[in-house]
C-alpha cells in the first residue's frame, strides 16, 4: 500500500488537542477554516464548496470524566495545496448545526480517521 503524501508533514496519532495543534503549529499548519450557513467553509480568503476540499485527517477526542465532552479536528487541504483545520464539537453538540454537518458529509475523504 503505498504511503499517503501527507504522511511527512501531518501529525501522528496524540492523546490531547493541545498536543495536536501544537504539532500543527511546529509543522506551520496553524490556518483555520470557519463555517457559517450563509457563506460555508472559509479560509486563505476564499469561500469553498465541499467539492474544493478534500479530509486529509481527522482527530477525534472524547472527554475522559464527561462523555459529552467530544471534539474533532479536521485537517482539510484545497485544490492550491493549502492545508488548514476545523475544530468542532461532534455529536449533537456540533458547534455549526445541521449545515456544518452535512457540508462535512459532502467533503471527500483521503485517509481513514484516526
Amino acid at each position: 500500500m503505498k504511503t499517503p503524501k501527507h504522511d511527512k508533514i501531518l501529525p501522528p496519532p496524540l492523546s490531547t488537542i493541545s498536543q495536536v495543534m501544537e504539532k500543527l503549529k511546529e509543522r506551520d499548519l496553524y490556518n483555520e477554516f470557519t463555517f457559517s450557513e450563509r457563506d460555508g467553509m472559509e479560509a486563505f480568503g476564499k469561500k469553498y464548496k465541499p467539492q474544493d476540499l478534500i479530509i486529509i485527517k481527522t482527530y477525534r477526542f472524547e472527554g475522559m470524566s464527561d462523555p459529552s465532552d467530544n471534539s474533532t479536528i479536521y485537517l482539510l487541504e484545497d485544490k492550491e495545496g493549502n492545508i488548514g483545520f476545523i475544530l468542532d464539537a461532534y455529536g449533537s453538540e456540533s458547534n455549526y448545526g445541521l449545515a456544518f454537518v452535512e457540508f462535512l458529509k459532502a467533503i471527500p475523504v483521503e485517509e481513514e480517521t484516526v
